[in-house]
């Protein structure tokens, strides 16, 4: 079975990056890092939040996102931001689906969520006054909602 990607763009919080990493070892899913990262990958803070599992993870990085934009059918991305009313359940995952998340203080470009609109989704909050989900529990909410509609338990 094709495997689920899980695409950080331009990441800024290396424990968020390695407990996505870890994320990512446990679910088969392969994690694709867009630069310019915020950091080392030889951070202390990186490695610990993935712990002993990187070798279990497919990492694949990007120079940027034209980069990865150019090289991935559309029909596989999903892009997922605060901006937009299109909730991530309502999405129609299939294998090999490309989850973007943006980085974790500006989110996705104005100009990526213009370009994909349709192709944008949020994750509801009930309390407004809280701008945005932690980056590694929201990308671990929409990869095991993917998995869920594949029957992947």
């Amino acid at each position: 079975m094709e495997q689920f990607n899980i695409v950080l763009v331009e990441p800024e919080i290396p424990p968020n990056t390695g407990s996505i990493a870890r994320l990512c070892g446990a679910t088969n899913s392969i994690l694709h890092l867009v630069h310019p990262l915020g950091f080392s990958t030889e951070d202390k803070h990186l490695k610990r939040a993935g712990l002993d599992y990187w070798q279990y993870v497919k990492v694949v990085h990007w120079h940027n996102l034209e980069e990865l934009l150019r090289e991935v059918d559309e029909h596989a991305l999903k892009f997922f931001t605060t901006k937009t009313t299109r909730v991530y359940t309502d999405a129609d995952y299939k294998p090999g689906d490309f989850l973007v998340f943006g980085k974790e203080t500006k989110g996705l470009s104005d100009e990526i969520r213009t370009n994909y609109q349709e192709l944008c989704y949020t994750l509801p909050m009930e309390n407004t006054h809280i701008r945005s989900l932690n980056l590694a529990m929201t990308a671990g909410i929409v990869l095991y909602e993917a998995l869920r509609q594949q029957n992947i338990n």
